[in-house]
């Protein structure tokens, strides 16, 4: 229609029907399960069947971790946690949510400035720190000294790569995380002097890709770098996480990573390792790829009105809520994620709208200048590709209005 922007793809599993549903249900149901809206909906069989495919497109020798600053609603850790081999964690918090959920050997504790009781907390629950930095290596070391606890330590590695056309690049450049590649060796020598469990490399390069052939072509040099610094500093890492890095298609125009071409590849090059690193397991770290196309956010129309010639719907959820979707979440251009009248999903657009929050800042747009069939009041708008960062990265307590309600559907006690 004229004067519309585009939005981007609504997952295969939600389009088509003449209403959402999610897990087999009608959105009405599970907004009167709720007591009502704003509501995340989060569909665990697709999750499910994310992690099946996933397992089957990797090598038997790569793991599959979550990072659960992705969306990590207690209920969801709980289901996921049996199908993925290690739960990422970045704060305390986060560790504490895991082992709820998982046992400790099975969770890794990345991110930096970890404070003393956080790195004491994963070295006595048994978890593995990924070293940020030389100073953080001393102080943990300290406290497994303190403890007579032997820490389970790998080291983080701040490539000298980025991942090629990634939303956020996070090698390649002076950075916060982790420790330069030419200190790595030495460090680890250190760690491994000093009687700890060295548990070997996490090797972050960037995330929200979704052109396969960058991501096999950083998966191999990450794979290089890992070979290299293990030849250097004299040990086999018995773990090279390699990373994620998978993006999903949140705007037009947006294609989905081939898993398959890149699982793969990553077989061939593992398929010959090198000897620094025989005996080396593997490991994929994702967040979004796993649950984001799984989430929608269910908003309520609270008032229709016009300004101006345009269209505004006003809604009770928004920015405070979904701070990636208004285009305050890393984004620099903003555009519009997949959007849709819930009751009205197989229906033709009739008018151009903005679909806004109730929040007083010209920043709380879920949807900007958008094709959709007419809404009224009471009606209810679906934001799709939402099931990562989403309330847990949103600013809730801005304005005072409360947090919107999650609820996980489709899986067992949901």
């Amino acid at each position: 229609m004229n004067g519309a922007k585009a939005s981007g793809p609504i997952p295969p599993e939600f389009a088509g029907a003449p209403e959402l549903t999610v897990a087999g249900r009608p959105f009405g149901a599970w907004i009167a399960q709720a007591g009502g809206t704003p509501l995340y909906l989060y569909d665990f069989g697709m999750i499910a069947a994310r992690l099946a495919r996933l397992r089957a497109a990797m090598p038997e020798i790569v793991d599959i971790h979550y990072a659960i600053k992705a969306n990590p609603l207690p209920a969801l850790l709980a289901a996921v946690a049996p199908l993925v081999g290690g739960f990422d964690v970045a704060s305390g918090g986060e560790l504490e949510k895991a082992l709820a959920a998982m046992p400790a050997d099975r969770i890794s504790f990345a991110g930096p400035g970890k404070r003393d009781g956080e790195l004491e907390a994963a070295i006595r629950a048994g978890a593995t720190v990924n070293l940020e930095s030389e100073g953080e290596a001393r102080r943990a070391l300290a406290i497994g000294d303190r403890t007579g606890i032997r820490p389970r330590l790998a080291v983080r590695v701040n490539p000298d790569f980025e991942l090629r056309g990634s939303g956020m690049k996070m090698g390649g450049r002076a950075s916060p995380f982790g420790i330069d590649a030419a200190r790595v060796p030495a460090l680890v020598r250190q760690i491994v002097a000093a009687g700890a469990d060295w548990r070997g490399f996490h090797i972050f390069a960037g995330s929200q890709a979704l052109d396969s052939g960058a991501i096999t072509e950083t998966q191999a040099a990450t794979v290089t770098l890992a070979a290299r610094l293990a030849g250097e500093a004299g040990a086999v890492p018995p773990l090279v996480n390699l990373g994620g890095g998978f993006g999903i298609p949140y705007f037009a125009g947006d294609l989905p990573v081939n898993v398959e071409g890149v699982g793969m590849a990553l077989g061939q090059r593992l398929a010959a390792l090198p000897p620094e690193l025989a005996g080396s397991r593997f490991a994929i770290e994702l967040g979004r790829w796993i649950v984001g196309e799984a989430g929608v956010y269910l908003v309520r129309v609270v008032d229709r009105k016009e300004s101006a010639g345009e269209v505004f719907l006003v809604t009770d959820g928004g920015l405070h809520h979904h701070l990636a979707a208004t285009g305050n979440f890393g984004m620099v251009v903003r555009r519009n994620y997949p959007v849709a009248v819930a009751g009205r999903m197989a229906d033709a657009a009739e008018e151009v709208v903005t679909v806004v929050g109730p929040l007083c800042t010209p920043l709380d747009r879920l949807a900007d200048r958008v094709a959709l069939p007419r809404a009224e009041a009471g009606d209810v708008i679906a934001i799709f590709a939402s099931g990562a960062y989403g309330p847990s990265a949103s600013p809730s307590a801005f304005l005072g209005h409360g947090p919107a309600m999650e609820l996980l559907a489709g899986a067992i006690n949901s």
